[in-house]
């Protein structure tokens, strides 16, 4: 699948969130909107990335920034990801990779020696308009949240 392009509107969706709400894009409007695709909660890359988000809740309030993470886990797996490791940003469950086969990310994957469909991990940043304003197609799971808020502190 390809990428949506920069300066098209965000493709839409509405998904559950780790609590079984229904989140739609359209809910935050007037944001900026990170939206960042990761392939499993609660494994070491996955944990790593949301805990530098979830220390960095002040910085990106203030930004007003609104973070949506995006996993093919079911809504009670992110439950427990949220409890276990205190997150406080909004998880969407996108079980049938309905939304990251739209933004592109699922894709053939290799991991010890093994290949598999899988969420690759990228990172979407929507402008308050709801337009795409940037693809990190390189996400390194320790600055993820230091490389976010540098772009948005320098493009917004």
């Amino acid at each position: 699948m390809a990428l949506p392009k920069i300066g098209n509107m965000a493709p839409a969706f509405t998904l559950e969130d780790q609590h079984g709400n229904k989140r739609s894009l359209s809910d935050y409007k007037g944001k900026i909107v990170v939206l960042y695709f990761y392939p499993k909660a609660m494994t070491p890359g996955c944990t790593v990335q949301a805990q530098g988000i979830r220390d960095s809740e002040k910085v990106l309030k203030k930004l007003g920034v609104e973070v949506l993470g995006v996993s093919i886990d079911a809504t009670k797996r992110l439950a427990k990801f949220e409890e276990r490791d205190g997150l406080n940003f909004t998880l969407l469950s996108d079980e049938d990779h309905a939304l990251a086969d739209k933004y592109g990310v699922w894709g053939l994957k290799k991991f010890m020696g093994k290949e598999y469909m899988g969420i690759n991990r990228m990172t979407f940043i929507i402008g308050k308009d709801g337009k795409l304003k940037y693809i990190m197609e390189k996400v390194k799971t320790k600055s993820h949240h230091d490389d976010v808020i540098s772009y948005i502190k320098e493009n917004f």
